[in-house]
């Protein structure tokens, strides 16, 4: 598993998220400082996001100068022809776990073509874990602290009324989507809240059956739609199209659970 694509060797991921680990926890339970980007609002960001995208984006530039980057804190990077790829990346997904010392966040780190997704890795720098896939290469996979590895396997789950159902805060589900809302989570077996990214790595690996999240941006999901898709589960728009651009997301682990759940929110 060293080609990981056509263009890019799994190596080089890893090097990737090993610079944002090394960029994030100097700061992770010191108290980082917090920066508020939206006005009216509260979205946060710490020294420790920047940092680790600034480390990724050099070693992009060293190594794929011809690639193109879209990050949250700096944005787009053009690529260099058509045929060139684009990074996604999203330093520090759950900064709001971060600040408060909570381990629920990740560095998020997606290429992507004008398809879609073809690889990502989702990397937890203080437990060591990562989580990675690539379209062209079989299996979705779990790499723990110890290095070892585990072929991950979404769940079996066809049914709304079986399943654990996660999403980040409630407060995402306004107007018509109130209703469906209320439903849904008076349907599944189980509801649960504040998981960002990491509630997709779960249902990649079987402990997660559903999540619907809101106001997706596409740094948020481009980095885990090949580990859900190659683990056997399936990521769309509610709408049923495309999520790496993000938007409104539905995440289940099998296509009847997909169904079901966008049949509620039409």
């Amino acid at each position: 598993m060293t080609q990981y694509t056509s263009q890019v060797p799994l190596a080089f991921f890893h090097e990737l998220a090993d610079a944002a680990d090394a960029a994030i926890l100097p700061y992770f339970r010191k108290g980082a400082d917090v920066s508020n980007k939206l006005e009216g609002g509260f979205d946060p960001v710490t020294q420790a996001d920047r940092d680790a995208e600034k480390a990724m984006r050099a070693l992009i530039d060293e190594k794929y100068a011809k690639h193109g980057i879209f990050g949250e804190e700096f944005g787009v990077k053009p690529k260099s022809g058509d045929d060139q790829p684009v990074w996604v990346l999203d330093p520090l997904d759950g900064t709001r776990a971060f600040i408060i010392g909570m381990l629920n966040w990740m560095t998020l780190i997606g290429l992507t073509n004008e398809q879609g997704s073809i690889a990502s890795m989702a990397s937890q720098g203080f437990t060591g874990e990562r989580f990675f896939a690539a379209k062209d290469q079989p299996g979705a996979w779990y790499r723990d602290p110890k290095g070892a590895l585990t072929l991950l396997k979404s769940s079996p789950v066809r049914a709304l009324s079986d399943a654990k159902f996660c999403t980040t805060v409630p407060e995402l589900f306004t107007g018509d989507m109130i209703e469906p809302f209320e439903k849904l989570k008076s349907t599944v077996k189980l509801t649960r809240f504040n998981g960002d990214g990491y509630f997709y790595c779960m249902l990649a690996a079987g402990q997660i059956d559903l999540i619907i999240e809101p106001g997706i941006q596409a740094y948020d999901i481009a980095g885990l739609i090949p580990l859900i898709e190659n683990a056997g589960g399936i990521v769309s728009t509610l709408d049923g199209g495309p999520a790496h651009n993000g938007g409104k997301i539905i995440a289940a682990a099998t296509p009847e659970l997909h169904e079901e759940a966008l049949n509620l929110f039409a």
